[in-house]
């Protein structure tokens, strides 16, 4: 199987040569190198690439060349290889114009001349565009295929799975796919059918209708933990948890981190986040949990995925946390991270329809399975825009329904603003989903309008709800202190005219994420009062482990 390609164009002879000796210096074993002295040339070279159907994985250009400049040639490059990573390399008086770029021409980065040293200006930057690109590369399959039907609530499970966990995978749609290897796959060695729906691993082995644990066996997830005592013990994987993780374990402690389905949580399924600090064009939810995982697994973090925390005691100085298989984990400190579940519309025909056109949160996997289609979102806050602008690049229309008037009150600003400048988004106001309609998978729903009171039946296949979300905390029983809608309390919430909570066992006021009971502390959004956003959650997940060192310095 070929590599996939670097193209690097300058027309300045001495720095292609040293452009294109450090990246063989770097990227050579992974990566063809290749190189062109003229925009025109690079667009040959692509042109012949494309007719071979390689693959490009960066192209990487001098913005002031003769002929054709670096951004126009980035632009021209993208109707060949839409997929490629695209950076300009410029001089600091070009700066403005690759800003630009970033803007108008879709240029992921751009590079400053001198780069020296390439480990600290070059390296980090192109490890970032090229590891963004291998998690969508597919090249000639060999890995794990899903064979099922789109309108099977368990194959969306499993490809919720899958996708949570950065397993790449081949999904065959049977109802579409006809292929000869299909139906071979699709049949036991004594020529009955196999149950859907059916995973096959590169090894050949077969599943059908496998368990999220089956598959976690099968690949070496680890569910079970190597020690039984942790200095902190993380639950929820999220970008509050994966930072506490990193922090806590970076500064010695030993860390374990329990994930009842993947590490990112909801925001790992954001098709798109462009107002995270420090990446100016955006990176996906699903690249930032694999790079905040890696992160973690670096600094030693043990993590425990998928497996369930079930209920939790104390016992003197320690916090022992039960799953749900019945192992245990303990621990001298525990933080709660475990984020929110998505609220349903509690609508006739809802549930029955559940993974069969009535979906909640993610649609990055289903992206593609609705090309032509009109999908409907409900839902007006960030996840519900970056959904909507997601499903735009595959959906021939995308209807947004919302209760308010406007999207201003709840949705971030260029989120609103890139919604306005995307032709195939609709946005209803002032509407909701009344019923939804449908036998073996969503065929209709009802639309109500609250202005004109009126109720219309309007055909659909595809209904995607972002619509608020509910703390997951019934398992911890009476233990820590909620409000009224499970949120953990903490901190000066605990306070009441000055007095502590009940029950609590030592001499100083619960800190700022610390909840009722010493020594477990909780942030992201499961955190009564807490700022729903990524950034939010990371740093108090950073935050937090100031508090538990401050703990564990009195009880070790």
């Amino acid at each position: 199987m070929a590599k996939p390609v670097i193209l690097t164009v300058d027309d300045d002879p001495d720095v292609l040569q040293a452009i294109e000796r450090d990246l063989r210096s770097r990227y050579s074993e992974r990566y063809r190198i290749m190189r062109a002295s003229s925009a025109n040339e690079a667009l040959d070279t692509l042109h012949r690439l494309k007719s071979r159907n390689d693959a490009v994985a960066l192209l990487l250009a001098d913005q002031r060349m003769p002929e054709l400049d670096g951004v126009g040639f980035l632009a021209q490059a993208t109707d060949l290889f839409p997929a490629a990573k695209r950076a300009l390399l410029t001089a600091y008086a070009d700066t403005n114009a690759a800003i630009e770029a970033i803007n108008s021409a879709r240029v992921h980065y751009f590079l400053l001349k001198p780069w020296d040293p390439p480990d600290q200006n070059l390296y980090p930057a192109l490890d970032d565009m090229l590891n963004e690109f291998m998690d969508s590369y597919h090249p000639p399959y060999e890995g794990i295929q899903l064979f099922g039907t789109r309108w099977s609530p368990k194959a969306y499970e499993l490809r919720m799975f899958l996708a949570q966990n950065h397993l790449p995978y081949q999904w065959v749609d049977v109802e579409q796919s006809s292929t000869t290897d299909s139906t071979a796959a699709l049949h036991k060695s004594d020529g009955t059918a196999e149950t859907l729906p059916l995973m096959i691993f590169p090894d050949g082995t077969k599943f059908s209708e496998p368990t999220s644990a089956d598959i976690a066996k099968k690949i070496g997830l680890r569910t079970h933990s190597d020690v039984e005592f942790y200095d902190l013990a993380i639950v929820g994987g999220g970008p509050a948890g994966l930072a506490a993780a990193v922090y806590g374990a970076s500064e010695g402690l030993r860390t374990v981190m329990i994930e009842r389905e993947a590490p990112g949580g909801q925001a790992g399924l954001s098709s798109r986040i462009e107002n995270y600090l420090g990446f100016p064009a955006g990176l996906s939810g699903r690249d930032l949990a694999r790079r905040a995982v890696v992160q973690a697994t670096r600094f030693g973090v043990e993590i425990l995925s998928p497996q369930e925390a079930a209920s939790v005691r104390i016992e003197g100085p320690y916090r022992i946390i039960e799953m749900a298989d019945g192992s245990k984990v303990s621990c001298h400190a525990l933080l709660l991270a475990m984020g929110v579940q998505w609220r349903s519309l509690g609508v006739p025909g809802e549930e029955r329809l559940r993974g069969a056109g009535v979906y909640y949160g993610g649609g990055v996997t289903e992206a593609m399975a609705c090309k032509g289609e009109t999908v409907y979102v409900v839902g007006g806050a960030n996840s519900a825009g970056q959904a909507g602008i997601n499903f735009a690049g595959y959906a021939e229309k995308v209807v947004m329904m919302i209760r308010r008037e406007s999207l201003a009150a709840t949705m971030s600003q260029y989120l609103i603003d890139q919604i306005k400048k995307t032709p195939n988004i609709e946005v209803w106001p002032q509407t909701s989903v009344a019923e939804v309609h449908g036998d073996q998978h969503l065929e209709e729903i009802s639309v109500h309008c609250s202005t004109t009171r009126t109720t219309d039946r309007v055909p659909a296949r595809s209904l995607f709800i972002y619509i608020g979300a509910l703390p997951r905390t019934d398992w911890l029983g009476d233990l820590v202190q909620r409000d009224a809608r499970g949120f953990i309390l903490s901190g000066p919430d605990l306070l009441r005219d000055g007095k502590r909570p009940q029950g609590w066992t030592i001499e100083r006021d619960p800190s700022l994420l610390e909840s009722s009971v010493p020594g477990i502390f909780v942030v992201g959004d499961v955190r009564h009062g807490s700022v729903k956003r990524v950034a939010s959650g990371v740093g108090e997940g950073a935050v937090a482990i100031q508090f538990v060192h401050q703990y564990l310095a009195k009880v070790s």
